[in-house]
């Protein structure tokens, strides 16, 4: 089996991987870019993107991300799509194998695989998965035009994915678990100005209701104990996201939820020559810009190392 040497291997496609692809392909490092399974990450599953500079009207996260591939291609950026199943970095150069065995030696790594949505759990929200339940109100909400749906969740997620809902469903009832909500103010006034959203307030789900598609969702109110059947036919979670970071444990250092820890201001992970930028080392922010942002911290941090190293 052939072994392929690169300066620069990027993983991740969301906006932390892509913009590191436009700086360190401007860099000369003709870096080597994996999609994973996710191409473009979580703005692909989201609808309208305004607070990200330099679109003041606004756009629709699938073509911003199809603007930062564009982007990373122009400058030469080598994009495949594949996922990566294994790496060793207990050397000098690191080891990083695809889901096809190929194996491929990296100078440096910019490790920026995002997040993926969390569940809550339960055996009917897994036997219904794609029947009626989901984790993206932009992907599916059209199937549910003019019907009632449900969404649980508290911050900016649950509160953007329920105003996107009420645009279409004819009620949307919002589930949430305490007696606040956590998103900001302005996604907060954007739920109460809906009339057609109905907020459960100290509300958990207890079971979805149906065989073969959602037919409705019983829920618990965490004071009072009592249960309440909503006619809903379509449940969709909203409740936070896990870093993608399984592939590096026992590499990598990383808090208690799993992100990967970098050095304070910088993209520096506990490995020399690998790097971390976005979500999934981000349990903070999560935004597009400040990935984005660490994206680019992480090229310049590559291509400082390898200066150093005398490889560039």
């Amino acid at each position: 089996m052939s072994i392929e040497q690169t300066k620069c291997l990027i993983i991740g496609s969301g906006p932390a991987g892509y913009t590191a692809a436009i700086y360190a392909s401007r860099a000369n490092l003709s870096p080597i870019l994996y999609t994973g399974k996710e191409p473009g990450g979580q703005l692909t599953i989201t609808n309208d993107v305004e607070n990200y500079p330099g679109y003041p009207d606004g756009i629709i996260g699938p073509q911003m991300m199809e603007d930062f591939k564009n982007q990373a291609l122009k400058f030469g950026t080598d994009i495949r799509y594949e996922m990566i199943s294994k790496v060793d970095f207990s050397g000098g150069v690191h080891k990083i194998y695809t889901e096809t065995d190929h194996e491929i030696h990296a100078d440096t790594v910019i490790i920026a695989t995002g997040a993926s949505a969390r569940w809550l759990g339960l055996e009917s929200e897994q036997k219904l998965m794609s029947k009626g339940v989901s984790a993206c109100a932009v992907c599916d909400g059209f199937f549910f035009r003019g019907q009632e749906v449900a969404i649980v969740g508290a911050g900016d997620t649950a509160a953007e994915e329920s105003t996107y809902l009420s645009k279409m469903c004819k009620k949307v009832h919002l589930l949430v678990r305490r007696d606040e909500m956590r998103a900001s103010k302005i996604m907060q006034d954007r739920v109460l100005a809906a009339e057609n959203i109905e907020i459960h307030w100290n509300t958990t789900t207890d079971e979805i209701l149906g065989e073969d598609k959602v037919e409705g969702v019983r829920i618990k109110n965490t004071i009072t104990g009592a249960t309440e059947i909503l006619p809903v036919s379509g449940f969709f979670v909203a409740i936070g996201h896990k870093p993608n970071t399984e592939l590096f444990e026992g590499w990598l250092d990383m808090d208690e939820n799993k992100y990967l820890i970098t050095k304070p201001g910088r993209s520096f992970t506990n490995i020399e020559g690998v790097f971390a930028a976005g979500d999934a080392q981000d349990h903070i922010y999560r935004q597009a810009v400040t990935a984005a942002g660490s994206g680019c911290m992480a090229a310049l941090d590559a291509e400082r190392y390898l200066a150093e190293k005398g490889i560039i």
